[in-house]
């Protein structure tokens, strides 16, 4: 046998071996996904309206953790649910088939604090449907016109929560549903867990996993969350960093005192804590906190992947409205590999009507830190500390005794949140090319666009303390649109990424799962 011919064989074994690049089963066509769009959008509409800060709102997080239980039940799921000090998630399993694979989803659908008065909207717990004007500002529009399957994908959904993470949450019903309808089974076994604490660092995520091993069980983890790159391809990332977030006092007087009697004789602690939070970062955006980046390296290969990203970085600043970027690194992929500091919340005294002629008690500062796996919670606090006792300040865990006040010129209490450690994987791996190959199959008959492969994201999921007591091999697939305001007032999801976002989970679920 000649060479060509063994090499013609070959190449048709492989073929049957592993599933071949091709569109999804018929029945899963752009119609179909706009039906089953239109009938999943009452539930989600109505989802929205369930109020869901883990903080601010128990009882709304035991609302909404009900309400998922019965919609996954509706789809013929096993669920249970698992207490969590009174805040529970929902772990749901589809019927078993030892035969295939076994691919656990994760989603959340807790969301970040509200503060109404900054909404476009009289309610961010009402979902409102707006389209753009001629002029490019966003009108209310009736909702029926989300209701026809000829809807027009600009229209955007705002509420909290509509695009992190209740959205995904409802494309991946609707498009379980659309399977349903078409009479097309899974071509994995699907498990799903629902967090109802991520915007909080997932505190009880570690204990449910701990005493759930067995029903959580599975081959690979698939994470719905992030916003997908602003090309409009499917995404797929194989790390995150962590977070770890400080509160910081910088006391001054035990009381407000009046700055005429006061001024050029009390220390002001606002201006004390200024220049403390001016010595961690140089004008270029740099940290300068000795140590903070040298744990992170990136190879040749890392820098390739990156770059293979291939953002619009004129249109990302026009976007979100700069003129220059922090010059951590070259671009903003390779930025999103270091450790970053940053500062999320600033206090004293009081801000425009509420500001009196005094000179504040305390200055407050609350700050983030992301991390990476080089660099962990610990490693970078403990560098942040001693930066701290080396402008000058005696760091406390507590409100400082007159004794103190005494004995320190400049006191600052430090209190730690709970940290979410980062995580990654290597590029090369089975869970990667699945992905790919569903990815390429969902869109097929859109051009076949692969998905945009990314190392690692700069936000936080709690990957780290799923995959580590479970050894799981996982992948972060972003389905919502990038500008979709998340964490901020006038959250919103774009109804064409709700299209795309079934498209992408329709592909990871008729395809089998990969192990070589």
């Amino acid at each position: 046998m000649n060479i060509s011919k063994k090499l013609l064989i070959t190449f048709f074994q492989l073929c049957l071996l592993s599933p071949a690049f091709a569109e999804l089963p018929v029945g899963l066509n752009e119609q179909s996904i706009r039906t089953a769009a239109v009938n999943s959008f009452p539930e989600y509409l109505n989802l929205l309206t369930i109020p869901n800060d883990s903080i601010a709102n128990v009882e709304g997080i035991k609302l909404n953790a009900n309400q998922l239980e019965s919609l996954f039940q509706k789809r013929g799921f096993t669920t249970k649910q698992f207490a969590n000090n009174g805040k529970p998630l929902v772990m749901a399993e589809y019927a078993f088939d030892p035969a295939k694979k076994t691919i656990l989803f994760y989603i959340h659908f807790d969301g970040q604090p509200v503060i109404p008065a900054q909404w476009g909207q009289s309610d961010p717990w009402q979902p409102v449907l707006k389209k753009k004007d001629k002029d490019g500002r966003w009108q209310i529009v009736s909702m029926q016109e989300l209701m026809n399957t000829g809807f027009d994908p600009e229209l955007r959904v705002f509420a909290r929560s509509a695009s992190d993470d209740k959205g995904p949450i409802m494309m991946f019903l609707a498009s379980l549903d659309l399977m349903k309808s078409t009479n097309i089974n899974p071509a994995i076994n699907i498990k799903v867990i629902l967090d109802s604490e991520e915007e909080v660092n997932s505190p009880g995520i570690p204990e449910a996993v701990k005493q759930n091993r067995d029903f959580l069980k599975a081959d690979a983890l698939v994470i719905f969350d992030m916003a997908s790159h602003p090309s409009g391809r499917p995404t797929a990332i194989f790390g995150n960093r962590g977070v770890q977030t400080l509160n910081l006092t910088v006391y001054g007087p035990k009381a407000p005192l009046h700055s005429g009697h006061y001024g050029n004789y009390v220390p002001n602690p606002a201006f004390n804590l200024a220049r403390l939070l001016s010595s961690m970062k140089n004008e270029r955006g740099q940290i300068i906190i000795p140590g903070y980046n040298s744990r992170n390296k990136l190879s040749v290969e890392d820098l390739k992947v990156l770059d293979a990203v291939g953002d619009d970085e004129i249109a990302l600043k026009k976007r979100v409205g700069i003129a220059t970027a922090d010059e951590v690194a070259s671009n903003y992929q390779r930025s999103l590999q270091y450790p970053s500091l940053n500062i999320r919340g600033l206090s004293a005294g009081g801000v425009g009507k509420e500001a009196a002629n005094i000179i504040p008690k305390e200055a407050v500062a609350d700050i983030d830190i992301r991390t990476t796996t080089e660099a962990n919670a610990q490693y970078l606090t403990e560098l942040l500390r001693k930066h701290i006792e080396k402008q000058g300040f005696h760091i406390i865990d507590h409100d400082p005794s007159d004794a103190e006040r005494a004995q320190f010129p400049r006191l600052l209490k430090i209190l730690e949140g709970l940290p979410a450690e980062a995580a990654r994987q290597p590029i090369d791996t089975p869970v990667r090319r699945w992905v790919e190959i569903a990815q390429t199959n969902a869109y097929a008959n859109m051009g076949g666009a692969k998905p945009v492969i990314i190392r690692a994201s700069g936000a936080t999921v709690p990957t780290h303390e799923i995959v580590g007591p479970l050894g799981l091999p996982f992948v972060i697939i972003p389905t919502v649109n990038t500008d979709n305001n998340q964490h901020a007032y006038d959250e919103n999801l774009r109804m064409g990424n709700y299209l795309t976002g079934m498209r992408t989970m329709l592909g990871l679920l008729n395809t089998p799962y990969i192990t070589n």
